[in-house]
């Protein structure tokens, strides 16, 4: 399997932007709306300090002078920003570009670094698959800018240069989840999985969909799916813990919780898991 494109949006950060409003909590039989802390963000939050990068990140150039700046990435975006700058005055070219609107986003200005990778995917003479990465590497940005429709626009720009692409696929989804499409992020989904079926996150995110519109007895299938694939996959945990928790297996949702946390203490997942325990802790007459 490929690696995903540059900026992780981290699937604790896709599971919140697709699950949106966390568990039906339950008083007097009727549910109700969780507390906000439970619902987790709308859209995914501002870029940490440092990138999550993946091992090998897609490439729009080559060279000594962009492998360095790629590996400055990793864990000095000013010095990458320094550098690149530096390299783009003497001509660095598409390869100068690409590393300036990485770092942007490094350093917190998502939302210019989504416009320059879009002026990068367009005016590029790279192949199709190099421009579809650079678009969905804006998406991601506008995702993390909170823009989720200029999102779905770079989403859909990139899948139109690479339509078979699982990865891509996965992310118009979790940008379909935030903007309330769910119908249509289970169709991307429903492509991806036609093509990389073992893809764990894309059952768990099918999960959380199905479970937004009602159809929980599918979504329950959905997260078997991902956890026979992936038995420590936290996101899963935490979605398999909110759907026994709608069918009233209290006992069963805290196992998962609990799990989740021991696993990926410092996850989003895990911070989600942990607000949803201690609400169940308390029972329904102190919700």
């Amino acid at each position: 399997m490929r690696n995903r494109p540059l900026i992780f949006l981290g699937l604790g950060l896709i599971l919140a932007a697709a699950v949106g409003g966390g568990i039906a909590w339950y008083r007097d039989g009727a549910p109700s709306a969780p507390p906000e802390a439970v619902a987790g963000p709308a859209a995914p939050e501002p870029a940490p300090d440092l990138l999550p990068l993946p091992p090998e990140m897609p490439r729009i150039a080559d060279g000594p002078d962009y492998d360095r700046c790629l590996t400055l990435l990793r864990n000095d975006p000013d010095e990458a920003m320094r550098f690149a700058q530096a390299w783009d005055a003497t001509g660095g070219g598409d390869g100068a570009r690409h590393c300036i609107a990485l770092a942007m986003i490094g350093l917190g200005e998502a939302e210019r670094a989504a416009e320059r990778l879009e002026r990068l995917g367009n005016g590029s003479r790279a192949g199709g698959i190099a421009r579809a990465q650079v678009f969905g590497q804006a998406a991601q940005a506008w995702m993390i800018a909170g823009d989720a429709n200029r999102a779905y626009g770079a989403a859909t720009i990139a899948l139109t240069l690479s339509p078979q692409d699982a990865e891509l696929l996965v992310d118009r989804s979790v940008i379909l989840a935030a903007l309330r499409r769910f119908n249509e992020a289970l169709e991307d989904l429903d492509a991806a999985l036609a093509i990389e079926p073992e893809r764990a996150e894309a059952w768990v995110l099918r999960a959380a969909a199905l479970r937004r519109l009602d159809r929980v007895d599918q979504a329950v299938q959905a997260v078997e799916r991902a956890l026979v694939l992936a038995p420590d996959n936290v996101e899963g945990l935490l979605e398999r813990g909110i759907l026994r928790q709608l069918r009233g297996d209290v006992a069963g949702a805290q196992t998962d919780w609990r799990r989740a946390i021991e696993l990926a203490p410092d996850s989003m997942a895990a911070d989600l898991a942990h607000q949803n325990l201690e609400l169940s802790e308390m029972g329904p007459s102190r919700r």
